[in-house]
């Protein structure tokens, strides 16, 4: 018998389908999971005027490339490579001797001395003390010198001109923004993530990716750059105008995904299709197991999987933290039920307009891809996907 009510699979695709006809998204892919079983849609054109959409059309998943970053991190901690409470100053020199903003918006040298060393399990759960700072652009003295940085702390187009060791160079020249340990900040922790994972390994960042989970995993289509023989699959990346909706180009196919970038962005730099995240999100949902092979242990996915937040600390990552959110290792776990996402619910979004989540108490994966930015228009495709994909589940 089927895990999914076709019923609830076709409002799901007639809704989906509604976002193509009214013109909000030139096209999308869908895909729900439960067990062996899998549903996909591939709706309208893979960019305005273009060729029609493909369950193997391939998209910049953004953020969702966070947990992949997590899981090779937790890979290096089962192997003892990294610790996750110990200081990550042994690899990362540029971040010993932190020195602390007394306010986030205060002068540079305005400062007190961290009160302990970062550690692996802060860049984890986002508690190393930087992130994106929710304010103007330019509006604090911290803002316009990761301006005068270059460090490109936000969207990964433009990509940061610096490689990973300037980049870490440069950030370290910054003080923090609060204590290690003390609060959720978004996107940062990602980036150093890449750095130490290469450092660790030996090896550059992407080639751990490709080699330890793309490989073992099939995700053949994962990658930092889309090859030139695979760019009639790549989707032209939208946002649309605030004030009257229209959409306009944000990156085309061959545009920064068409060539290496100094600094594989371990935050938002991969493309990938619905197939390979699926992949990905069953071994997750397996217990670190992919076709027999292991890639994690349970108790590191439980770890990862789990939400590492105090309620004051998710609090206060409003709005990117909406309120039953917590944070695991990369991604975002659903804290208490809201009556459609399960307690326990895992997964992350992309702000150039994808989504996934898994749910272990149903085994429930959900995939949305799109090429329709979240900002500076927000739109409801996300939202209704997730309503639809939870409710046709039996």
């Amino acid at each position: 018998m089927s895990r999914f009510d076709p019923a609830g699979l076709e409002r799901g695709r007639r809704v989906l389908s509604g976002y193509v006809e009214r013109g909000e998204v030139p096209g999308l892919v869908s895909l729900v999971a439960a067990g062996d079983e899998v549903h996909v849609n591939a709706l309208g054109d893979k960019a305005i005027g273009g060729t029609p959409m493909e369950r193997d059309s391939l998209f910049r998943i953004s953020s969702m490339t966070k947990p992949l970053t997590a899981v090779a991190a937790m890979m290096l901690v089962e192997e003892c490579g990294l610790r996750l409470d110990e200081p990550v100053d042994d690899l990362l020199p540029e971040l010993a001797g932190r020195r602390v903003l007394r306010r986030i918006d205060g002068p540079l040298d305005d400062t007190v001395p961290a009160a302990r060393p970062i550690t692996l399990r802060d860049l984890l759960t986002f508690r190393l003390g930087f992130g994106i700072v929710l304010a103007p652009p330019g509006s604090t003295p911290i803002q316009r010198a990761i301006d005068d940085l270059e460090l490109v702390i936000g969207p990964p187009k433009p990509t940061t001109p610096h490689h990973p060791d300037e980049w870490l160079r440069r950030f370290g020249t910054l003080p923090l923004l609060h204590q290690p340990g003390e609060r959720w900040m978004y996107q940062v922790g990602s980036e150093v993530l890449a750095i130490l994972i290469a450092r660790a390994a030996e090896m550059p960042f992407e080639r751990f990716l490709a080699e330890r989970i793309f490989e073992p995993l099939g995700m053949v289509d994962t990658g930092f750059v889309v090859a030139a023989d695979r760019l009639h699959r790549f989707t032209t990346s939208y946002q649309a105008d605030e004030a009257t909706g229209e959409l306009h180009v944000y990156d085309a196919p061959d545009g920064q995904w068409n060539a290496p970038v100094p600094f594989p962005s371990g935050g938002a730099g991969l493309v990938s299709t619905a197939d390979d995240y699926l992949a990905f999100s069953r071994m997750l949902l397996s217990g670190g197991v992919h076709d027999g092979e292991r890639l994690l242990s349970p108790r590191s996915v439980a770890l990862l999987t789990a939400d590492h937040l105090t309620a004051e600390q998710a609090a206060s990552g409003a709005p990117l933290l909406s309120p039953g959110l917590g944070w695991g290792f990369g991604l975002a776990v659903v804290s208490r039920d809201d009556g459609l996402a399960a307690r326990g619910r895992y997964g992350w979004d992309g702000g150039l307009g994808t989504s996934w989540a898994a749910a272990p108490a149903t085994g429930l994966t959900g995939i949305l891809l799109t090429q329709r930015a979240d900002w500076p228009a927000p739109w409801h495709a996300r939202e209704d996907f997730w309503t639809t994909a939870q409710t046709a589940l039996r």
